[in-house]
């Protein structure tokens, strides 16, 4: 059961209101029972201090104590409250009802200070009520006579408004959480609806049916923001799945020529026997030669995957960069002797990177192999390399056929081939070294391609980390 949020956030619901509601309700309790008593002693002084007034003008006018306590609780005669007048000896004066000297016996004289009202609780000795009683000693003028007055009232009336206060607050709380809980049920199902649905509806989802989308009610809020995350989630997976099956597809297409041409080799050369040594030679020459394109391809496809997965492994080493590309270069130009095609260098300074040589190196020669292949007889390659901006930017330009508008967004696809009757290669060398640069935290671009010059650009940072 608690398995469910919806259970949960009911409870909690439940649990901070109730705890709010606890609060409040011991809050306004003790607000209220200290209000009662505030106003029950509020009474009980303005008794006393009406009565020290009367009886100070009863005794200026008799001087006699008895007759002028008389006097004096006969004038303050409340039905709810009790009222009687001691003399310094603790002598009873007067008392009003008969009887209040018992019910509130006079303090200690230690207890009680001149001029002040004394407020406590006594239970009597019938243990009926409980009772509210002031006290206050006085010395009255011009007689120079000590008087105690003692007066109270009972405290029934006042605990049964504070427990029926206290009912009522006992039914209001359990009544208010059913109430809350209940609303907040209805609330959380309701609010979570939304959430199961999508729930649901991507349960249906599968490898095959991923062009499908969770519908989007209200995309500004909390839940909309959810399902259109999930839903980009889906587009990249989609695009994934796809990228995956193109991948495959490729795949199986480049890796289909050369085992053709093995199998097609060897059927040929097993048909007739016997045959001449040199026949052998060239089947086995050929044999060889699509075993090392299946070889350079495979190795291809485990580096963009390695790379895909973020593990491509760079063995970093502090190496001269300059360096790497004029060897590279002069590799490139013996690649183009054959063809007459010239590979250039531009002027080189010093430059100390690190990263990994053999992976640079590759990338590279990626770019001259294909400059080299795609320039004409008697064309140019160059090779330049500068410092921008806290990278090394290095260009390779060709003066070969230019690369259609079409296909220059797509020639660092895997296995793309702008000239599509090229049988050497596999399509995988730009995409093999734009990975090798971003690898090592830098980038490869097409800066431009037409009549007069093709360019790709290489950005590797300046210190590699």
């Amino acid at each position: 059961m608690f398995d469910s949020v919806r259970v949960r956030l009911t409870l909690w619901h439940v649990g901070i209101l109730a705890l709010l509601l606890v609060t409040l309700s011991a809050g306004l309790y003790t607000v209220l029972r200290q209000n009662f008593y505030d106003r029950a002693d509020a009474t009980l002084k303005a008794v006393a201090s009406a009565t020290v007034s009367i009886l100070g003008k009863e005794l200026s006018e008799s001087g006699l104590d008895e007759l002028a306590a008389r006097n004096a609780v006969k004038t303050l005669n409340f039905p709810d409250q009790t009222l009687a007048i001691f003399d310094s000896s603790g002598d009873l004066l007067a008392e009003i009802p008969i009887g209040s000297g018992d019910l509130t016996p006079l303090p200690r004289a230690t207890t009680l200070r001149d001029g002040e009202t004394s407020l406590y609780t006594i239970t009597p000795a019938d243990g009926r009520e409980l009772r509210r009683v002031a006290a206050m000693r006085v010395t009255l003028e011009p007689v120079g006579r000590t008087y105690t007055i003692i007066t109270s009232r009972s405290l029934t009336p006042l605990l049964g408004e504070l427990a029926a206060d206290r009912r009522v607050l006992a039914i209001a709380i359990p009544v208010g959480l059913l109430l809350a809980g209940l609303g907040g049920w209805y609330l959380a199902r309701k609010s979570l609806a939304p959430v199961l649905a999508m729930a649901q509806h991507a349960r249906r989802i599968g490898a095959e049916s991923l062009e499908q989308r969770l519908p989007v009610v209200n995309p500004r809020d909390e839940l909309g923001m959810l399902a259109a995350t999930f839903n980009e989630l889906l587009s990249r997976l989609s695009s994934a799945f796809s990228l995956q099956r193109q991948f495959m597809a490729d795949a199986s297409h480049q890796l289909r020529t050369p085992l053709s041409v093995i199998r097609l080799t060897t059927s040929v050369t097993l048909e007739k026997h016997p045959r001449t040594e040199d026949e052998y030679r060239a089947a086995l020459a050929t044999i060889d030669e699509q075993g090392r394109r299946l070889t350079r391809l495979v190795e291809d496809m485990f580096r963009l995957a390695r790379a895909d997965a973020g593990r491509l492994e760079l063995h970093r080493r502090p190496f001269y960069l300059d360096e790497l590309l004029m060897e590279t270069a002069r590799a490139a130009a013996i690649l183009g002797a054959p063809k007459d095609v010239h590979v250039e260098t531009g002027p080189m300074m010093e430059a100390e990177a690190q990263g990994d040589e053999e992976l640079v190196q590759q990338m590279i020669l990626n770019l001259l192999d294909n400059a080299v292949k795609y320039t004409g007889a008697g064309g140019t390659v160059r090779l330049d390399m500068e410092p921008e901006d806290g990278f090394y930017r290095i260009a390779i330009s060709d003066t070969g056929m230019a690369i259609p508008p079409e296909d220059q967004a797509h020639v660092f696809d895997r296995f793309y081939q702008v000239n599509k009757t090229d049988a050497t290669g596999a399509g995988l060398g730009l995409a093999i070294a734009r990975s090798i640069a971003e690898a090592h935290g830098g980038s490869l671009v097409l800066e431009r391609s037409d009549a007069t010059v093709t360019r790709f650009v290489a950005k590797l940072p300046a210190l590699l980390v």
